[in-house]
């Protein structure tokens, strides 16, 4: 079926609407005086494009930041998995007419690579089925790889969404791993995944790497991408029942359990794990309390002035705190009864989680690969770490390409970013790592979208209302933004992303002056 959908002088370079034809939501864009109709909704969570951002022929989705090439559909940056569909267009008499044949759909099915094993019988090894190794093997295939796709990981799962187990699935009580892929996919692609299998060693000279019990496993090209272990409090009392981190869906699984058979909860930590697990828990009506040794929530990441929106945000919701403490022991018989913190005070607590940060999962390389003091590995831009050996994720220290400094990142998006890159190295594509890195958090509401990275900052600029809960912080380092943490501000975020990744971020002083507004001035950079 075709459809008149608009007049072709109605539209501007550059503008995007969406439109209806044959029951399917098609995005019209305009670009450089042609036009483009491609699936409406990102493929990730079905966020509308049209509310989005398009720039220089890019497509911003607004929730989570996704990217696709406007004209072709096709996915530049996660955390979409897919490509959207694309559609014929074509002007006839001055009017833009949209072809959507019967049976089309805007959401596309997963591609699949035809296979032809005999060309290339070289085999790729991923160790970790995260963010990182999940993209990875995926993009392997969507880059034209015909060679063995092998994915090792130690857990029983195939990649899933880790994202959704401390927001959606621990707040609804529901176990299982969030699914990604079918486990058809993983066929049809021919992505061997070897489950419940824990690697001891790598021999880089005979490119091997070898299992606890005993095998090993050749490779011609190896990704690192194992991920990080979530650290413990080594204090007495920690070895009690219904004392948890939560790291995977094995965790998940036993903390529902015990939250539906208690009423009182320590959160240790003021992460976003900790704090999206206190606003999960609180939502289902338990007690939540919060200790931290800092004074406010993400005070090392966000600042002590954004912190307080957020430690007053969850004082509205009923979690109480105990900032600038640390835990000293947990007591109880058999399971956690109660937490002694270090300045005398005791909570009751059915149920703990901890949430003081992790550790790259690197030990199993001690002696094989040189290893940084946070047990990160060393990449060039290209992620990669000797002559067929790249890593990407959580263990990745590679060079933010905007101040050369080592950095060293542990992001699920930026995970699946880095994945893609790594793909396309591997098959010979010589890509540096240009892409910026972006996260976010839903914790009752606020939602919070961070994009750029600063471990450390000399200016905090902030705009727009903090009572509100709607503002932006800018974090200022030599003169230069480096990141920016905005709340219930999503297009003007994902304008933010745009400007950072063309070097035209304005200074300090203009933020200040209460000019510069992100979206206006993606607006002029485009004309």
């Amino acid at each position: 079926m075709e459809k008149v959908v608009a007049k072709a002088q109605e539209m501007e370079d550059g503008e995007m609407k969406e439109i209806e034809v044959n029951g399917q939501e098609v995005l019209l864009v305009k670009i450089q005086g042609e036009f483009y109709a491609v699936g409406a909704k990102c493929t990730h969570f079905g966020a509308p494009l049209a509310d989005g951002v398009l720039h220089r022929g890019r497509l911003r989705c607004p929730w989570h930041q996704a990217c696709f090439d406007a004209a072709s559909g096709e996915l530049e940056e996660p955390p979409a998995l897919d490509a959207l569909s694309k559609f014929d267009t074509r002007v006839e008499d001055g009017e833009v007419i949209v072809v959507v044949p019967e049976g089309a759909t805007s959401e596309p099915s997963p591609e699949t690579v035809e296979q032809n094993l005999e060309e290339d019988d070289r085999t790729f090894l991923i160790i970790g089925a995260g963010g990182a190794g999940g993209a990875a093997a995926e993009s392997l295939r969507q880059f034209g790889f015909q060679g063995r796709i092998k994915i090792v990981t130690k857990e029983k799962y195939a990649p899933y969404d880790r994202t959704q187990l401390s927001k959606n699935r621990l707040a609804d009580g529901k176990n299982g791993a969030p699914k990604l892929r079918s486990t058809d996919f993983y066929e049809e692609n021919d992505i061997e995944l070897l489950k419940e299998r824990e690697v001891t060693g790598l021999d880089p000279v005979g490119k091997e790497v070898s299992f606890l019990n005993g095998d090993s496993l050749g490779y011609d090209k190896l990704l690192l991408a194992p991920g990080s272990e979530p650290n413990r409090l080594e204090v007495p009392g920690g070895e009690l029942e219904n004392v948890f981190t939560l790291r995977n869906p094995s965790d998940l699984e036993q903390i529902n359990p015990a939250a539906e058979k208690a009423s009182k909860v320590v959160i240790v930590g003021s992460s976003f794990i900790g704090m999206e697990a206190a606003a999960s828990l609180r939502d289902r009506g338990l007690e939540v309390t919060v200790v931290s040794l800092n004074s406010v929530p993400f005070e090392l990441v966000l600042g002590r002035r954004v912190g307080e929106v957020y430690a007053k945000t969850h004082m509205e919701n009923g979690v109480s705190f105990e900032m600038g403490t640390r835990v000293e022991e947990f007591r109880g018989t058999d399971k956690v009864e109660e937490v002694k913190l270090a300045d005398g005070t005791t909570l009751p607590a059915d149920l703990v989680v901890l949430g003081v940060g992790v550790t790259p999962t690197t030990s199993f390389l001690q002696g094989d690969l040189e290893l940084a003091k946070d047990g990160g590995l060393a990449v060039d831009d290209h992620l990669r770490v000797s002559k067929d050996i790249y890593a990407a994720g959580d263990v990745a220290r590679f060079p933010d390409w905007r101040t050369d400094e080592e950095v060293r990142i542990e992001h699920w998006r930026l995970a699946q970013q880095h994945g893609r890159l790594a793909a396309r190295n591997m098959v010979g594509e010589e890509k540096e790592f240009r892409s910026l890195p972006i996260f976010w958090t839903n914790q009752f509401d606020l939602y919070l979208r961070y994009v750029g990275h600063v471990s450390s900052w000399e200016e905090t600029v902030l705009t727009g209302d903090l009572e509100e809960k709607q503002f932006i912080a800018y974090y200022v380092r030599g003169g230069r933004v480096l990141a920016a943490a905005g709340a219930n501000v999503n297009l003007k975020m994902a304008a933010l992303a745009e400007l950072m990744e063309e070097g035209e971020m304005p200074g300090p002083d203009e933020i200040s002056a209460g000019e510069f507004d992100p979206v206006e001035a993606l607006g002029e950079l485009r004309a």
